[in-house]
């Protein structure tokens, strides 16, 4: 078996985990650069082959970091579209609004923690609306968890798959699961997945971290977006990483 399959990947990948072909000058240099500009200082950004200065703005809100990968070589009519989620350190999002659509005991155990939760009774006041859902719940939240014994009646509860097609179907809670643990984990899932275009992006880190912390983030998400390549390596394009109101920076090319 392949060392660094997906699976094995995921469970077994630590933190110092540093195989890669991203340069580390390179890195370091960029992940300056971009926390400079979010902190209102002036860059130097290289567009073609001119290099212009840049003044930085300070934002109200804690800026995501993301990357943004251009996948090659990849026949669509032969090769198997690519799907693989992997655990990060720490939540790039730590701010992300989850929902528990929860049984007694995980609308209980949400309420405790101060997690925003729907019970079946919250559900059944939509009266099957899809509108309605969409707007008074959907748009609200980026994730939505589900108790297992809930997972197959929400579609009903909901006039349809309103979740799934929103892109939002809810991550499973199982009885034996610690629903903060569980929240935690999804918090620092991120999720690489090829459907009709090459270009991929994922948030991996946010601007309060330290710059260690974020080279750290960034090459595992790469290196793990690598292994679920046919060809490793020789299926990255291009590499780039890119503040929420910032420029981006090449990592790779």
């Amino acid at each position: 078996t392949n060392p660094l399959s997906p699976l094995s990947l995921t469970r077994t990948l630590p933190n110092s985990f540093t195989m890669s072909k991203l340069d580390n000058t390179l890195l370091e240099t960029s992940i300056a650069q971009l926390l400079a500009f979010s902190n209102g200082e002036k860059i130097s950004v290289r567009k073609g082959k001119v290099t212009e200065e840049v003044q930085g703005k300070k934002r109200n809100f804690v800026e995501t970091i993301e990357l943004q990968v251009t996948i090659k070589n990849h026949d669509p009519k032969k090769d198997k579209r690519f799907s693989g989620t992997f655990q990060l350190p720490l939540a790039a999002r730590p701010n992300l609004k989850v929902c528990v659509l929860g049984n007694e005991i995980h609308y209980t155990a949400a309420k405790e923690a101060g997690i925003e939760t729907r019970n079946v009774e919250d559900l059944k006041k939509f009266n099957r609306n899809k509108k309605e859902v969409k707007r008074r719940l959907v748009s609200k939240f980026d994730v939505f968890m589900a108790s297992s014994t809930l997972l197959k009646k929400i579609p009903r509860l909901m006039g349809g798959p309103v979740l799934q097609r929103a892109n939002k179907f809810p991550v499973m809670i199982s009885p034996s699961d610690n629903l903060v643990t569980k929240v935690d984990t999804v918090k620092r899932t991120i999720k690489w997945q090829l459907k009709k275009v090459f270009c991929l992006n994922a948030s991996v880190a946010n601007v309060s971290m330290t710059p260690e912390e974020i080279k750290t983030q960034i090459v595992m998400a790469v290196n793990f977006l690598v292994s679920l390549q046919k060809k490793n390596w020789q299926n990255i394009k291009v590499v780039y990483i890119k503040s929420t109101m910032g420029p981006s920076f090449c990592l790779y090319l």
